[in-house]
């Protein structure tokens, strides 16, 4: 069974606007781009609570690709699951799903930032 325990250190987001207002904030928030039928996104949601945690500087967020594909589209989420930085409406890191399978490929992306 799935720990669904990372749903509740992630906020979903689940429209449009709110992800405008989300990033347009002062505060670095982390998008994280998944889809419910993804086996790479149930992986990373196996290993990312500890991490969410370590890397507490930024809020992090969930939305599904599938449900806001324009979203997607326009910030280049090629693939999934997909990490974004985003800052006073500037995205400023991405992390592509290539990148993106370990917990050592999550941990030094963040550090780097």
């Amino acid at each position: 069974m799935v720990s669904k325990e990372s749903e509740y250190l992630m906020k979903t987001i689940t429209t449009a606007e709110q992800f405008n207002e989300i990033i347009n904030g002062n505060q670095k928030v982390l998008v994280k781009f998944y889809a419910g039928w993804c086996p790479d996104c149930t992986r990373m949601n196996m290993f990312i609570d500890p991490i969410i945690e370590e890397y507490n500087q930024f809020d992090w967020y969930e939305l599904n690709r599938d449900e806001l594909p324009e979203i997607a589209d326009k910030y280049d989420v090629m693939g999934i699951p997909s990490l974004l930085i985003f800052q006073n409406g500037e995205k400023l890191a991405h992390l592509h799903s290539a990148n993106a399978k370990t917990p050592q490929q999550v941990t030094e992306f963040l550090s780097a930032q």
